[in-house]
């Protein structure tokens, strides 16, 4: 009788563990990090480039979950970046996420005449004053715990 209740004490939990991860798009399939730090010191050396970052989500887009901001910890002034999906494509970042852990990847690169991705920018901004203008990453994929 005890190894039946360990059994299903054992299958109850293990539901709950794989639902406090969330895939998003593609998920993440690099397998190492590059450093927040490395980019936001070098953002010319990654531009063009499929990176994959690892944090905490520090801040998210209120109205369509268009932008997560992932920083390198949950300290103050630790280095941020943005990951941007389209408007209207099949990713959208919860509000849940902020504080939550992220792995994503995506194409790194400068925001240009991208109009969603400055305004994107400008809102990513109010929260973090020294986000960057200039740069983010076109996610195509991350994995929130």
């Amino acid at each position: 009788m005890k190894v039946l209740l360990a059994a299903a004490l054992v299958a109850l939990a293990l539901p709950a563990g794989a639902a406090a991860e969330e895939k998003l798009g593609a998920g993440v399939t690099l397998t190492e990090a590059t450093p927040i730090s490395a980019i936001v010191a070098s953002p010319k050396d990654y531009a063009g480039k499929t990176v994959r970052i690892d944090g905490v989500a520090t801040a998210v887009c209120q109205a369509m979950g268009c932008w997560l901001a992932v920083s390198e910890s949950d300290k103050k002034d630790a280095p941020t970046i943005r990951l941007k999906v389209d408007d209207n494509g099949p990713i959208k970042f919860p509000m849940s996420a902020k504080g939550k852990k992220v792995s994503a990847q995506g194409t790194f690169d400068a925001i240009g005449g991208d109009a969603h991705g400055k305004e994107a920018a400008s809102e990513h901004a109010k929260h973090d004053a020294k986000a960057s203008t200039d740069f983010q990453i076109a996610a195509t994929g991350a994995v929130i715990r």
